[in-house]
């Protein structure tokens, strides 16, 4: 075994321990510990998402420079497109149909909750569409709009690519700053057992042994269904499209599936994310640094899982009937939907919220039941999504690499 994968190997083996020491010890903490284990956990989040911006739109611009051609950019651009929309309108489809098949929800008890979450803006897939082209770019870098940041770091690469040498001074600058980042993260990464820790032990310490144990039958589906999907769907993909053992893509991938586990963010992770891509799975680091980003923002394919298998719940809880005219527009509808919904914690309550009034159902009655199970969804379905993300990757960088073979 190479000292790289040595390394690797201890990287995962700390981050599964802080993460599992953390799900225990919050569930038992006093609640003394809660703050400084919370302010731990906001300085790692906030240590990973400083580098997120920066990172991305060099990582970006310098990979369309690499990929040396307008042609082959957007083709990657359209294979990863092309990649999300198919697999999540499978994923909502799926998490439609089997609460129903399992017969979940009939004959539950649907109980208010005082759980408050603050879910993010959401907006429909017009309004994101109008909003793609930032006015203003420097808003857009300093609101966090992954969307808008991903579209404006294309247009500047598109440009330098195509003024060439003029552009190469920006562009030494770009790859300095992206090189700069780059360190920054992997020395952020020494903490990361340390900040899962604390993610973990506040998260579980803020829903209790009462929440986790509540709706347990749905929650346990849930993620059987996430592990089938992440096992049967982007092992299958990996293993047919991307040429790779399904064994050592998982192994490869596992520092930035645990730590998307525990902080619920697409965008967090995304640094682990391309380090895994292109450091463990050979990806060339011009398609790791197009898809990856752009499938943080997309790919929500967990999401729409957890949507639908949410909405079958709560219909079958309440006798409400799904037909089928219902379930086409939810269908549908969730996957346009997924576009909207940030890669951030709390991302799905908006979606959820938009979502469950197209199947008839009561949002005020269901939302705060929802509410206080999202955290422990999102644990499952943001890991999913970040595995989805790596494995369009991986395929896609196989594809182009036979054809141009």
């Amino acid at each position: 075994m190479g000292k790289k994968k040595w390394l690797s190997l201890q990287q995962t083996v700390w981050i599964a321990l802080g993460l599992g020491l953390g799900l225990v010890f919050g569930l038992i903490m006093p609640e003394f510990f809660y703050t400084p284990l919370n302010v731990i956990a906001t300085i790692y989040m906030s240590s990973l998402k400083m580098m997120i911006f920066p990172l991305v739109f060099c990582s970006l611009l310098t990979g369309i420079m690499g990929i040396g051609s307008i042609a082959k950019t957007g083709k990657i651009g359209l294979y990863s497109l092309l990649w999300f929309t198919a697999t999540t309108l499978f994923a909502s489809a799926l998490g439609l149909f089997l609460p129903g098949l399992l017969h979940l929800g009939a004959g539950a008890q649907i109980v208010a909750t005082d759980v408050k979450v603050d879910a993010v803006e959401f907006k429909s897939l017009l309004g994101t569409l109008e909003n793609i082209i930032p006015s203003n770019p420097i808003a857009a870098f300093s609101e966090g709009n992954m969307l808008q940041v991903l579209s404006f770091s294309i247009i500047m690469g598109l440009a330098c690519l195509s003024l060439k040498e003029k552009a190469e001074p920006f562009v030494k600058l770009c790859t300095s700053i992206h090189d700069i980042s780059i360190f920054i993260v992997s020395k952020i990464m020494l903490f990361t057992p340390i900040g899962v820790f604390a993610c973990m032990a506040t998260v579980m310490y803020s829903n209790g042994i009462k929440t986790v144990l509540q709706l347990g039958q749905v929650m346990l589906a849930l993620y059987i269904t996430f592990a089938l999907y992440a096992l049967i769907v982007y092992g299958g993909i990996v293993r047919l499209v991307g040429k790779t053992p399904v064994g050592k893509f998982f192994s490869s991938i596992a520092p930035a599936s645990l730590n998307a586990f525990s902080t619920c963010s697409s965008n967090a992770t995304l640094p682990l994310s391309i380090e895994c891509a292109v450091e463990s799975l050979d990806v060339p680091e011009e398609i790791a640094s197009l898809t990856l980003p752009l499938g943080a923002t997309i790919n929500m394919d967990a999401v729409s899982i957890l949507m639908s298998f949410m909405i079958s719940f709560f219909a079958a809880a309440l006798g409400i009937p799904l037909t089928l005219d219902t379930m086409i527009t939810v269908l549908a509808a969730n996957t346009l939907l997924s576009i909207g919904t940030p890669g951030v914690p709390g991302g799905a309550i908006a979606a959820f919220a938009a979502l469950a009034p197209m199947a008839g159902l009561p949002i005020n009655q269901i939302l705060g039941v929802y509410i206080s199970v999202n955290t422990l969804a999102d644990m499952g379905a943001t890991t999913v999504n970040v595995i989805g993300d790596i494995a369009c990757a991986t395929a896609i960088s196989k594809q182009l690499e036979k054809k141009n073979g």
